[in-house]
């Protein structure tokens, strides 16, 4: 049998149990019920960043653009010794990491140099990855120009 001592203290062992574990299950629950709401609002911020990022790179893209790209493709794409790249046809056909590639390695041939600071240009990655971002914001109101090529066609880089 317990002695009386024993007892008591068994009582207040459990007392004590059952309110840690209550406690620990009202702990948990909120940070069950937290995370949705966290996930909700951090969603809500994140796709503000990502706007916030893609804003940044085209107004990064316009000006390097101004500086390597508009003398050959004229000064809002629409190509003057090169490929017209404000087209709906070029800008449907080509995608990000196409243009990436284009940009960064050249086009063996044509006018168009490597422009990737790996390939001896002066550009960095993002820089490039900007440019692409300016050259995509072209496209809700691009022209039809199926003769987009055409300066490419005729030697243009």
């Amino acid at each position: 049998m317990n002695a009386p001592g024993q007892m008591r203290e068994d009582t207040e062992l459990r007392r004590s149990l059952r309110v840690w574990m209550t406690s620990g299950s009202v702990l948990f629950l909120l940070l069950v019920l937290a995370f949705p709401l966290y996930l909700f609002v951090d969603s809500t911020r994140r796709t503000q960043a990502l706007a916030d990022r893609e804003s940044a790179l085209t107004r990064s893209g316009r000006q390097l653009w101004g500086l390597n790209c508009a003398s050959c493709h004229g000064t809002t794409g629409e190509g003057e010794d090169a490929p017209a790249l404000n087209s709906q046809q070029f800008l449907e056909i080509t995608s990000d990491e196409q243009m990436h590639r284009i940009i960064a390695a050249g086009i063996t041939g044509a006018k168009m140099p490597a422009w990737w600071n790996e390939f001896g240009g002066p550009l960095t990655d993002e820089q490039i990855t900007a440019i692409v971002a300016y050259v995509r914001s072209w496209e809700p109101s691009a022209p039809d120009r199926p003769d987009w090529r055409s300066a490419f066609e005729g030697g243009g880089g």
